[in-house]
This record gives structure tokens, C-alpha cells and sequence, in this order.
């Protein structure tokens, strides 16, 4: 027999489970718009060019590439790729489109994109991202903009603890210069440093050991980052500790300086409760040139987002440099942690029907569809049991089952005399009403 599963690290979306990823994506839509990101959508292949040397060491090992087809297919080479991530297309959207985009773009995407990674807990090969970016300003206002709409999104969504790791580029390579790190190895450093909060101390330093990065250097940079631990992520000691470390480094006082400045402005935006200095936080993709984020929950391993400042991506398209910062939740992350925790409304999780219309004999098939057809004009979400029943035993089950508050009965008596049976489900109560009346009668029994 053919294979019914799908192909692993890829999900069939249920009933049921579309209507929770369509909640959260309902609700990311509408707090990005009220930050004035417009919607963008982008082809979901693209030219394998467009994405090679964006990612870094580890990003390229996992895009999906695409052979080449007819009588190119035995060359075994590739030409196209399936899409890694929604920033690098974004990129190619600007410097296509930007003659036809205002100065300070702002965009918000909700797209399908793949990587060849292995399935785990919350990870999946083919998985949706909700970005938004801003394009065209260097300003610390659109990082704090981008830190607020976020902790809008996920406090919307119900959660409350979670914290948005902040940490700058810069401000990590002169740390790993204080640290006594050579400046050709900070690239292997970050690899090895982005797993820290996935194999631990030990675990990063037997990585930096295996990359090439001197033992002491390495003894350095990891006893500086337990030693602000204590800070537990508070920005002012933090920021204090990491000035302190790197000493007279004149680019990464700097990037102290503009960590400082996205604190206090985030301080008077949704996000004030939940941003946190982190400077272990390192960002795999090699893209970023400033502030980096990444939000953390407690009980999940890895994170439900990140983003950060990327100044130079779009100019390997455009020949020129463009500021951009862009943020990325992961939806497939947060859909489960939602799920596990409870968090989705009861309407969302059982479905929004409201009335069952049920006929008991095929000459009221009209009446039923007809009925059905007045309380869905009255904004009443309705099914019709398609088959006729002489016992209301069946549609009665199935429409509990189906989680309807009312039942909405038509048979031959009822037919003759133009009316109709509402029971209500929930209090097992009926009345018949003229058919006419029925929305209204309807409306009364649903209303709050």
C-alpha cells in the first residue's frame, strides 16, 4: 500500500488544528498592522543564488536545494531552492522594487519556508515564519518599534513569561577580542556559541576547542559569561560589566552605547517588562551587523523568534548599502506551546458552530436549506445534518459532538405550520418559533 504519512518534519493541518494557526496568524496580522508593517508575499522558489552565502556555515548545510530538470536533470547540479527564510527574499524584493517603495519600508510576511534539518520537539522542515522589517533607517526607534510589536503579539496571544535576549554584534565581537580571541576565528567562535543555551557550558567549550579557538581565550570568554550571569539579564549591571570587559574597544563601547539607547527606549513601549541584556546571544546567521534578538520561554528549549539589524544584506543585491532591521516568531513554536499550555480560547479550540439545522423528512429539505440560509445572512455560523432523520436521536448527537449550541428542527408538522424547533444544547431546552422569527429567536439565545 502506498504511504499515507507525510513527509517527515511536515504536518497535515486538521480541522482543529487550522483554527489554531489561523487565530495566532489572525492576531499577528492585526497587531502588525497597527504598527503601520504592510503585508508582502514572495514566491516560495527561489534562484539557489538568491540564498547561497547569506546563512553562514550551518544555514547553507540546510537549504533545500532544487535539481535541475529535463535534460539538465542528469547533471545532478542545482539551480533553483525552496525558500530558507523570509528576510533574504525581502532583500531581493527591495532592490528590485525600490523606486515603487516608500523611503522607511515596513513590511509584515506570513509564509511557508524550508530547511533540511532534523524534526525534534517544535521544529519542523517545513514550518511558517511572521516576520516584520523595516527598511531604510538606522534610528534606535526601529529597533525599540520592532521589541514592542512582538511583546504586543505574544502578550495578545496570552503569554507572560517570556523575555526578548538582547545583545549587538559588535558589542559580542569586541568581547571575544577582550577575551583574547583572534579576529579570523570570531566566525567558528559564533557558531560554537550560538548552542550555548543547547549543550551548555561544556559543551561550547569543547565546540570552541574543536574549531580552533585557543583554550585559554576560550576559559576567558566563558568565565566572563558566567560571571554575568548573576546580572540575570538586569540591563544597567549588565551593560556596566560588558563595558568594563572590553575596555577601550572603541566599536564595541559604541554598540554599548546603542544597547542602551534601545533599553530606554523599549523602557516606555509594551516590551519594557520583558527586554534583556544577554551577551552569550549570538544569532547563527551570519547577515546581522548590529542589535541581535531572540525571545526565550522558560520550558521550551531554543526560542520563538529573533531578528536584529542587517545593514549590509540588501546591498549584495542593490550595490549599496540600505539600513533594515527585521524580527522573525516562530508560529509552529508557538502553536505548540499553546496548545500544551491551554492558552487558545474555548471557541477557537471547539469550533464556532452555533446552530445544527436538521430536517426529519426529505420534503423538508427545502425549508432546512432555506433556513439555514436566513440565520447565515444574520452573521450565524451554520451546518445542515445532510440526511433525513424520523428520530432526532442522530442529529442531536451529531450536533453535540460538533459542539452546536442550538439544534434547529423541521419536519413535516413544523413544515406545514411555518415553523421551526430550537432546541438549546446547552440547557436542554425547546421552543418552536415562527420560521421568520428564527434569527431573532436565535440571537436571543446567544446572546452573552
Amino acid at each position: 500500500m502506498t504511504p499515507t504519512q507525510p513527509a517527515r518534519g511536515t504536518r497535515d493541518f486538521l480541522p482543529d488544528e487550522l483554527r489554531r494557526r489561523r487565530y495566532v496568524i489572525d492576531v499577528v496580522r492585526d497587531v502588525y498592522g497597527r504598527y503601520g508593517f504592510e503585508p508582502l508575499e514572495t514566491p516560495a522558489i527561489e534562484n539557489i543564488g538568491t540564498l547561497l552565502g547569506k546563512y553562514g556555515e550551518e544555514g547553507n548545510k540546510l537549504i533545500f536545494k532544487i535539481l535541475k530538470r529535463g535534460e539538465h536533470e542528469a547533471t545532478g547540479e542545482a539551480d533553483l531552492a525552496l525558500r530558507y527564510d523570509l528576510t533574504v527574499p525581502l532583500a531581493r524584493v527591495v532592490a528590485q522594487y525600490q523606486a515603487r517603495l516608500p523611503r522607511f519600508f515596513k513590511r509584515y510576511q506570513i509564509q511557508p519556508v524550508w530547511r533540511a534539518d532534523r524534526p525534534a520537539r517544535g521544529r519542523f522542515r517545513e514550518f511558517y515564519q511572521c516576520d516584520i522589517d523595516a527598511i531604510g533607517s538606522t534610528s534606535p526607534v526601529v529597533e525599540a518599534e520592532l521589541l514592542a510589536a512582538v511583546s504586543d503579539v505574544l502578550t495578545t496571544l496570552g503569554f507572560d513569561d517570556f523575555t526578548i535576549r538582547l545583545n549587538h554584534r559588535r558589542a559580542l565581537a569586541a568581547m571575544l577580542d577582550a577575551s583574547g580571541i583572534a579576529a579570523p576565528l570570531h566566525g567558528e567562535a559564533l557558531v560554537a556559541l550560538d548552542k550555548l543555551d543547547k549543550v551548555g557550558v561544556d559543551g561550547v567549550a569543547a565546540e570552541l576547542r574543536t574549531r580552533g579557538i585557543d583554550e585559554s581565550a576560550a576559559a576567558a570568554c566563558l568565565r566572563f559569561l558566567d560571571e554575568v550571569g548573576r546580572h540575570r539579564g538586569e540591563p544597567r549591571p549588565l551593560l556596566d560589566a560588558l563595558s568594563a570587559f572590553v575596555g577601550a574597544h572603541e566599536t564595541g563601547r559604541a554598540a554599548i552605547d546603542e544597547l542602551r539607547t534601545i533599553v530606554e527606549l523599549a523602557a516606555v513601549t509594551p516590551a519594557a517588562r520583558y527586554v534583556r541584556i544577554d551577551p552569550s546571544l549570538a544569532r547563527g546567521l551570519s547577515y546581522y551587523t548590529g542589535a541581535i534578538m531572540e525571545i526565550a520561554v522558560a520550558d521550551l528549549p531554543g526560542s520563538l523568534g529573533g531578528g536584529g539589524r542587517y545593514d549590509d544584506l540588501i546591498g549584495m543585491f542593490l550595490g549599496r548599502q540600505v539600513p533594515a532591521c527585521g524580527f522573525s516568531l516562530g508560529l509552529e513554536r508557538i502553536i505548540v506551546v499553546m496548545t500544551e499550555r491551554g492558552m487558545f480560547p474555548a471557541d477557537v479550540v471547539t469550533g464556532p458552530f452555533e446552530v445544527m439545522v436538521a430536517f426529519l423528512d426529505d420534503s423538508c429539505r427545502g425549508a432546512a436549506l432555506s433556513l439555514a440560509a436566513d440565520l447565515r445572512r444574520a452573521g450565524r455560523t451554520v451546518e445542515v445534518y445532510p440526511e433525513a432523520s424520523r428520530k432526532i436521536d442522530r442529529p442531536l448527537k451529531y450536533a453535540a459532538g460538533r459542539q452546536a449550541r442550538i439544534l434547529a428542527l423541521i419536519g413535516p408538522d413544523e413544515l406545514a405550520r411555518g415553523e421551526v424547533a430550537l432546541r438549546d444544547l446547552a440547557v436542554r431546552s425547546q421552543q418552536t418559533v415562527p420560521v421568520g422569527e428564527a434569527a431573532t429567536a436565535v440571537e436571543t439565545v446567544l446572546a452573552p
